[in-house]
């Protein structure tokens, strides 16, 4: 059989046909000329992806924070899960877990701005929200001068520089949140596809980077001034994500990737911040929007008084592997990732005990599901495939990325021998798409991986619809991409079958203004799970195909991480 022959008919096999029954399960797959493969798609079903998440979101477990009972018990769960299963452990040590030592910081903030002698309190969490990642015990920053540095960029490739040399060392940094959103010069309408992509969102736009910013420039503290449309979600989800402890990885000396303190504050008290300083909050904005944009001084002061209950966790990342079944290839991997982890337990908010748990049943429950659905299939095959498959539920995700940020520094596999990262978080729960969204696209060879195998379920692809929430630096694999890895990551796509076109759009944005980050993301009983199963088959032939072939997954040219390929 010629090799050409040999591949038409393992594709073949890997055909998910639309015209295939529906079930609960999701989509029959049809009977093939790869009838192995074909068993194992058909091995992922709806139930046990609902099963699964039912378990992970559930009170007993508490909301998945770490250093908690709920890692424990969400920790036991995989483990058991992969066990089970027959996985072996991808840890040398034999321990299904890769340790993570993080530190936990309860800050409680005060903060002050002082301006013509008249210092106005702000309350938090309503007006600011506020933490230290320092390890002392009491953070002072007292009477700091206030600096307005627009959106707090410097990005050489477009000619942009926020801060023009500026000594900000022992400074406040007040900013913007997203990018800079210039207009196109050739339709004021829309945004300039040649700066900062346009109507999509990059790195400069994330809090992860203008804390990094702050903290190299030597600046006392940050804050960021919070607008719910280009930040992509409410306020309430900054008081969620940040007044409660905080995590970051264990470091010693001060944390690169934060000031002192870093901040949030609520729109409407930014304004009345710049109106105390004599200034227009609009006007200011405004004026950021050029190149020639130059810190401006707001002639005030502003004084911060945290209080710091610190502990040292030892969290964990969980980790199982299908050893390769080449001598030569087992040596390299295919990495699948999921973070377990979410908020926890407030128990400051009012209501029964239920409505205090953030049970992040989406976010992501649902992706550690679709993980173990994964590996279940891989284990169903006749014989592994020749690279070895390595499956990685990570902790500290909704915290900065920290489990896939350590492991990115501390690979248990050799980065170079790292094909690629396939990574899941919030599955698809409205029911099957025509077509598929790669977020991130354009980046790596793997979209036409993705492009094939969606064309045999009769789907097509797109670039992700919603390029304006910067949904590709949110994510696990972004720790992967800095280190030359390439990834994936799709999400079902905008086109659902028997729906109308504002469908998808009307779900996501129910889902952030009700749900997202809030306790009631729980499991609903209007779920349709079959978009999600056929989503999950996708994702394993993706892998599969990239496990068993000859083709090493590379960055495209133009790919801002194509600086970091070692292929």
């Amino acid at each position: 059989m010629s090799t050409r022959l040999r591949h038409f008919l393992f594709v073949a096999g890997l055909g998910l046909c639309m015209h295939g029954t529906s079930s609960a399960e999701g989509p029959t797959p049809p009977a093939s000329a790869a009838p192995a493969v074909a068993a194992s798609l058909k091995a992922i079903d709806g139930r046990n992806l609902l099963k699964h998440i039912k378990v992970l979101a559930s009170d007993e477990f508490e909301g998945r924070s770490p250093g908690t009972r709920g890692e424990t018990l969400t920790v036991a769960y995989i483990k058991r899960q992969f066990t089970r299963l027959g996985l072996a452990s991808a840890n040398p040590d034999g321990t299904y877990v890769q340790q993570v030592p993080m530190r936990g910081v309860t800050s409680t903030p005060k903060f002050a701005f002082n301006a013509g002698g008249k210092a106005t309190p702000l309350d938090f969490p309503g007006d600011f929200v506020a933490f230290s990642p320092r390890t002392e015990r009491d953070v002072r920053v007292d009477g700091s001068e206030m600096i307005f540095v627009g959106y707090g960029v410097v990005a050489p490739e477009f000619g942009w520089d926020d801060y023009k040399g500026a000594d900000l060392r022992g400074k406040t940094l007040v900013m913007l949140i997203n990018d800079p959103p210039v207009a196109d010069p050739n339709n004021p309408a829309r945004l300039d596809p040649a700066v900062f992509k346009g109507e999509g969102m990059t790195y400069y736009g994330r809090w992860t980077y203008k804390y990094e910013m702050a903290a190299k420039l030597g600046a006392a503290a940050a804050i960021i001034v919070h607008e719910t449309k280009p930040a992509a979600y409410p306020y309430e989800v900054v008081i969620n994500s940040w007044a409660r402890e905080n995590f970051t990885l264990k470091t010693d000396g001060p944390n690169a990737s934060f000031p002192a303190v870093p901040a949030w504050i609520h729109l409407d008290r930014a304004r009345d911040l710049f109106r105390a300083a004599g200034m227009d909050f609009e006007t200011l904005k405004k004026s950021a929007l050029s190149r020639d944009f130059k810190p401006v001084s707001l002639g005030v002061t502003a004084t911060f008084q945290v209080q710091n209950t610190l502990r040292e966790i030892a969290s964990n990342n969980v980790v199982a592997k299908i050893e390769g079944s080449d001598p030569e290839l087992k040596n390299e991997c295919v990495v699948y990732s999921a973070h377990w982890d979410h908020f926890g337990i407030n128990d400051k908010l009012k209501g029964p005990r239920t409505q205090q748990i953030f049970h992040g049943a989406l976010d992501n429950a649902s992706g550690v599901a679709t993980l173990l659905e994964l590996a279940k299939a891989y284990k169903a095959l006749p014989a592994p495939p020749k690279r070895t498959i390595v499956f990685i539920a990570t902790t500290g995700e909704e915290q900065g990325l920290l489990g896939a940020q350590y492991y990115a520094h501390h690979p248990l596999y050799p980065l170079d021998r790292t094909l690629v990262n396939i990574n899941i978080d919030v599955i698809n729960t409205w029911g099957r798409t025509r077509d598929v969204e790669i977020i991130g696209f354009g980046h790596s060879s793997t979209d036409d991986s993705v492009k094939k195998f969606a064309a045999m379920q009769g789907r097509t692809v797109r670039p992700e619809s919603r390029p304006e929430l910067g949904i590709f630096y949110r994510g696990d694999h972004f720790e992967f991409a800095k280190v030359g890895v390439p990834v994936v990551y799709v999400m079902g796509g905008r086109d659902y079958i028997g729906k109308p076109e504002s469908y998808a759009r009307e779900r996501v944005d129910d889902y952030i203004a009700h749900r997202y980050h809030k306790p009631t993301d729980t499991v609903r009983g209007d779920w349709n799970l079959e978009g999600a199963v056929e989503d999950t088959r996708l994702l394993f032939m993706v892998g599969y195909d990239i496990a068993q072939g000859s083709e090493i997954p590379q960055w495209k040219a133009g790919s801002e991480f194509k600086r970091s390929d070692k292929r």
